[in-house]
């Protein structure tokens, strides 16, 4: 699959590149629930959902007092920007 360039926002890239990038990026996606996807690293965890407008990132138990910390991310935002947010952690 050729994914758009890097810089584009990620509402320019169709549902299947979407997928394929968080694939590729080591996220498993939930088989009941299609829109949300775990990531696990070696010093935390993480469930994505593709939301109607955004992407919702939960980092689980991430937080001082092991709560749980939630941050959205616009489709309008470029792929590479997203990555880099993301994926580098809470």
């Amino acid at each position: 699959m050729i994914f758009p360039p890097s810089d584009t926002p990620l509402y320019n890239h169709p549902l299947p590149a979407i997928e394929k990038w968080l694939s590729d990026l080591g996220c498993q996606q939930d088989s009941q629930n299609l829109n949300c996807w775990m990531i696990r690293k070696p010093s935390w965890n993480a469930q994505i959902s593709l939301e109607i407008e955004e992407l919702m990132v939960c980092y689980l138990k991430a937080g001082a007092d092991g709560s749980d910390i939630k941050r959205i991310f616009k489709y309008s935002l470029s792929r590479q920007d997203i990555e880099a947010a993301v994926f580098g952690g809470p």
